[in-house]
């Protein structure tokens, strides 16, 4: 299957169409990546981060809102190889990674501020599901978001799947 650049999709859709200001960097392998959202709003922590790519992906993508700050990591190698095995399409984090040489050797669509090798605390603090906001742009729950190389677009309400496909 072959996903539509990000270009095209603004082109094709407008001003309908969100697109992230965030300037974020590629971390995985995969470089364009599109699902379904799944969202995570949390501070220095990755508990849940951790939990929700440990259970089954079917090719969604997880947004993580950490509130921009680059203090600690909130995904590495050992979390990215869980969502790999779980079937997530790829993770976009407004926040930065760690594991980095890693992750660019792994099947997975990883787009985040940038890197700390500082580990995150791990109690689970934050929310699951719920609308986050960064860049300008709403990430609701069940939406399609779309990253490549050009940035991270989420497409209207109700937009068929087969819009995304070249």
């Amino acid at each position: 299957m072959t996903l539509k650049a990000t270009a095209d999709l603004v082109d094709e859709f407008g001003e309908t169409l969100a697109s992230c200001d965030t300037q974020m960097r590629q971390f995985g392998a995969r470089h364009h990546f599109a699902g379904r959202i799944v969202t995570i709003r949390c501070w220095q922590d990755n508990g849940l981060v951790k939990a929700t790519l440990a259970t089954p992906g079917e090719g969604q993508v997880l947004v993580v809102d950490g509130g921009g700050s680059l203090h600690t990591a909130l995904m590495g190698d050992m979390i990215a190889a869980s969502a790999v095995a779980n079937g997530w399409a790829g993770v976009v984090i407004n926040g930065p990674v760690r594991d980095s040489a890693t992750l660019a050797t792994m099947d997975l669509g990883v787009k985040a501020l940038g890197t700390n090798p500082r580990k995150s605390a791990k109690d689970g603090a934050g929310e699951r599901g719920v609308t986050v906001e960064f860049g300008g742009v709403q990430f609701v729950p069940g939406h399609l978001v779309v990253a490549d190389d050009d940035g991270v677009v989420v497409l209207p309400d109700g937009t068929d799947p087969a819009a995304i496909i070249a």
